[in-house]
């Protein structure tokens, strides 16, 4: 939560400084340090604590002293002087996705607006359409994010969830009073964004787990403490319950606390059906206990397959694994390869040296090198003769190198016309391609899902990128037709990405399982720009297992051989 928090201090210092029409290099590094900061997967007070905040791309000694600031008081007293400086309504306007400082500082200066109340009634009245840059589809896009703004969760993405509680277990596991430890609720079935965090711990002396639990370093309040109970709000602002239940109750306390509640009822009304009980003390015929211990022996007394977490909720998998039809879910140790990483030429932080050696330590076969292409300048896309010398470098670097493979590949932006911003000639040389959307978010429905149609029609094109667009809690995924986009994908033999970083996780589970009723091949990617993110495959993985995805259908989960013939099957 530090990570995001400072993310999002800097990132309004340089709307800011934006609008006050600073200097635009000092704009720039506020921003690119921002995107530094939320991409960590580790939190930053750790670097802060080694003293590695300078060995962070683009962190000064200025940025760096402004984050210990933060570290220690919460604050950064020079954005507290700047906020001051500018009108608070326009500060919130910078909150409306999709409304940046200029559109902020204009609709501020001609029309006054006191709040987003105000702005919102004036967009409805159709009043602030006519001034430079402000449409009809500006006016109702404005509408949107006001009513995306509205949406408050209360719900925090899944790497924060799954690392605070990976550091809260981590920490009790070492009592020897703990037997079992392990998540529960949604965060055990993996869901995109997280309320609350669930764990669940077996141990003879519960008393004792609890002091542990409620006197750890991260605890920032203590909301309530029992022998069987307790519950913290951490520093970051995360709240944490923590059960403790006998031995012999386990598993029937995990299904009960994992959930979800729908594949919970319909368990229930099984135990029904066969005179049997459960609830989360075990499964009871009468005042008798025969199961409890473990969830697999829940699941085999009712003559079923066991079923992960990720896949309960109630559509589909009781009846699959009654049957035996539960699909052979992927797992980390499955992936063979990342597809999507980004090195310093573009916008990444690393040379490709460095991520073959974090590659070679994950046991990977090969990386894809896919940089951005030349039209997205922002994110230093490649132009023609950079990418000819990636190719080469990749190329040399590969003669040289064993135990990893580098494929050079490119993130190639998909333009308005559905049309590549490189050539078919230049693509050729490339071993693999990806295409995805960087611009154009509003266009139609019909617009943007022929982009993407007539992308995959390319022969060169073997993946979509992050197809819906969207980044959780910031943007909204635009809108698509996805039985036509999963269609051509399985016509034209092109993999769809399940885009790994958290705030992405796109292709969504839902999409997920429909595109493989309908034959699509699927890639996982991290879509690395930092040397953290490549940690990231996991949230990946869990898109994946929670879409009923069989790993024979994710592309790199095959060897570096069979990978080559996909990608040549397409261009024959």
């Amino acid at each position: 939560m530090n990570n995001s928090q400072i993310a999002e201090i800097f990132e309004k210092i340089a709307e800011i400084l934006e609008i006050q029409q600073e200097n635009p290099f000092r704009i720039r590094a506020y921003r690119r340090a921002a995107e530094t900061v939320k991409n960590l997967s580790e939190d930053i007070s750790e670097f802060a604590r080694k003293d590695g905040l300078l060995k962070l791309p683009g962190i000064g000694a200025d940025l760096a002293s402004k984050i210990k600031e933060f570290l220690e008081t919460g604050k950064v007293s020079a954005y507290e002087k700047l906020k001051k400086k500018v009108d608070s309504s326009l500060l919130d306007m910078l909150n409306i996705p999709g409304v940046g400082p200029k559109t902020a500082k204009l609709l501020r200066e001609k029309f006054k607006i006191k709040s987003l109340a105000d702005l919102e009634a004036k967009a409805k009245a159709h009043k602030i359409r006519g001034l430079p840059g402000i449409k009809e589809k500006t006016e109702e896009n404005i509408l949107k994010g006001l009513a995306f703004l509205k949406k408050d969760t209360g719900r925090m993405c899944l790497d924060v969830a799954f690392t605070t509680a990976e550091y809260i277990i981590s920490s009790l596991k070492s009592l020897s009073q703990v037997i079992k430890i392990s998540p529960a609720g949604s965060l055990r079935r993996m869901k995109e964004t997280i309320r609350d965090i669930d764990i669940l711990v077996t141990s003879k002396k519960g008393g004792d787990v609890m002091k542990a639990f409620v006197k750890l370093p991260n605890v920032a309040d203590i909301a309530a403490q029992g022998p069987t109970k307790s519950s913290i709000l951490t520093k970051e602002g995360v709240q944490v319950d923590l059960r403790v239940v006998a031995p012999e109750s386990y598993g029937a306390a995990l299904m009960y606390f994992t959930g979800s509640k729908a594949h919970n009822i319909k368990m229930r009304e099984m135990a029904v059906k066969r005179g049997l009980k459960i609830n989360e003390y075990g499964v009871f015929r009468g005042k008798r206990s025969i199961a409890g211990k473990n969830e697999e022996d829940i699941y085999s007394l009712f003559k079923m397959s066991y079923i992960e977490p990720e896949l309960r909720e109630n559509t589909g998998e009781i009846e699959a694994a009654l049957r035996g039809g539960l699909p052979d879910l992927v797992k980390l140790k499955d992936i063979k390869g990342d597809i999507h990483v980004h090195t310093k030429a573009s916008d990444g932080s690393l040379s490709i040296s460095e991520i073959a050696r974090l590659a070679k330590a994950k046991k990977y076969e090969y990386i894809v090198i896919s940089n951005h292409s030349k039209s997205l300048k922002i994110a230093g896309g490649l132009s023609d003769k950079k990418l000819l010398r990636q190719i080469e470098e990749i190329r040399r670097f590969n003669k040289g190198s064993k135990g990893i493979r580098l494929l050079a590949g490119t993130e190639v932006d998909i333009r308005g016309d559905g049309s590549m911003d490189y050539s078919d000639k230049l693509l050729r040389k490339l071993d693999f391609v990806i295409a995805a959307i960087h611009s154009g978010f509003r266009q139609s429905k019909e617009k943007l899902t022929a982009r993407i149609v007539k992308a995959m029609q390319n022969r060169y094109v073997n993946v979509i990128a992050h197809p819906c667009g969207r980044l959780i809690g910031e943007r909204d995924a635009y809108e698509l037709d996805y039985e036509k986009i999963f269609t051509a994908a399985r016509k034209t033999g092109t993999a769809i990405e399940i885009n790994a970083y958290p705030k992405r996780l796109d292709l969504t589970d839902v999409n997920c399982r429909r595109a493989r009723e309908l034959g699509v091949k699927f890639a996982i990617a991290t879509d690395t720009h930092t040397k953290d993110q490549m940690d990231n495959m996991i949230y990946g993985i869990s898109v994946a297992r929670r879409g009923w995805i069989d790993k024979k259908d994710i592309l790199n989960c095959r060897k570096l051989k069979e990978v080559e013939k996909f990608v040549e099957k397409k261009r024959a």
